[in-house]
């Protein structure tokens, strides 16, 4: 096990997926976002199953991280309640890990 997680959230908007990766990594919160899509979800909201196209932004994050990332992924997303999650990075090559800590915030 490490110390790092990746965290997913979902976008109704291209734009705001970029957006919120670009300010987790300036922040130092991430240090690297990935933006994919359009991707396809099926959910329920409001009583009702709803299916949307959406955009995934996944960010790289060392776990002492995850409250002031979250915090900062609801301040900038446009959701009522976005998808927030995080999963731990079990193993990961030694260079990836090692240029991963020296870009993340210093605790």
């Amino acid at each position: 096990m490490t110390d790092y997680i990746q965290v997913v959230t979902t976008t109704e908007k291209r734009e705001d997926a970029l957006r919120i990766a670009g300010e987790v990594v300036e922040q130092r919160l991430g240090g690297c976002a990935q933006v994919m899509g359009p991707i396809t979800s099926a959910y329920w909201w409001k009583e009702k199953v709803e299916v949307a196209e959406e955009w995934m932004c996944v960010i790289k994050s060392r776990k002492d991280l995850y409250g002031e990332l979250e915090r900062a992924i609801r301040k900038a997303h446009p959701y009522e309640q976005p998808e927030i999650l995080a999963a731990p990075v079990v193993a990961g090559s030694e260079g990836y890990l090692e240029w991963l800590k020296g870009e993340l915030r210093k605790r």
